[in-house]
């Protein structure tokens, strides 16, 4: 009898063993996998030549390969339209980590609310991770794409690459894409010369890019950008002097 409950005791060993072994193969393959969802490059779209002076003005440029105003990437993001940004789009981008559980939560109790999907409770990696994945359907499917992505750019990238990464991609009206052909198409200068209305103005455009229109939809585009810009004075961004003549602007 003793004998044979000490054989009892050892025969789940083995297969303790083998689960334990299958877990870890599984794991490691998933690991594998994450790491592998990451495009190199993770943009491969065509660039304008331009033409800078040496004090930074643009003498001149010629439209990409693809009919698209895009720029040469910057390699950093204007202070003042990353906080109009952020503060409009995603205000705990600094937080997360590519996926907002809270946004998310939001966007759902909002659509239920509406009884239409409204918001889609997306984080600016998300939104980067939809612009290099190059997903127009929203479809439920797509959205796992690219939070996941979002996982992983946030492992690959810091979160200023990532905004570079957002406002050199973005869409900004009709054939203008990134911030820097935004800034010279819009307001003839460069992004680090914006204002705080010009730096909102072009914060909100890639959320809705049909707002650019020269004869249609200028009241909305107004409204929204003065939006964020009472939002950054709410969190004490900028002070009612700034917001005053901010919003003073045409």
């Amino acid at each position: 009898d003793t004998s044979r409950q000490e054989r009892t005791l050892k025969e789940p060993r083995p297969r303790r063993l083998a689960i334990g072994g299958g877990l870890t193969l599984a794991l490691a393959i998933a690991l594998f996998g994450f790491w592998r969802l990451l495009p190199t490059p993770l943009f491969q779209t065509p660039v304008a030549d331009i033409l800078v002076a040496r004090n930074g003005e643009l003498l001149q440029a010629r439209i990409a390969a693809d009919g698209q105003w895009r720029f040469p990437p910057l390699a950093h993001v204007p202070e003042r339209f990353a906080a109009a940004l952020v503060h409009y789009e995603d205000k705990r981008f600094r937080q997360h980590p590519g996926v907002d559980p809270i946004a998310i939560a939001r966007a759902l109790r909002i659509n239920w609310q509406r009884g239409r999907v409204v918001s889609g409770g997306s984080t600016l990696t998300m939104q980067v991770a939809r612009l290099a994945l190059q997903q127009p359907r929203r479809s439920i499917s797509a959205k796992i794409a690219e939070a996941l992505l979002a996982l992983r750019l946030e492992t690959a990238y810091s979160k200023d690459e990532i905004l570079a990464l957002y406002a050199n991609n973005a869409p900004f009206g009709g054939n203008v894409v990134g911030l820097e052909a935004a800034a010279w198409r819009y307001f003839r200068r460069a992004p680090d010369d914006l204002s705080w209305a010009e730096a909102c103005t072009l914060a909100v455009l890639p959320n809705s890019p049909s707002l650019v229109h020269l004869s249609r939809n200028r009241g909305r585009l107004e409204a929204k950008r003065n939006t964020v810009l009472q939002r950054l004075f709410e969190r004490e961004v900028i002070d009612a002097q700034t917001l005053a003549l901010a919003i003073a602007e045409p």
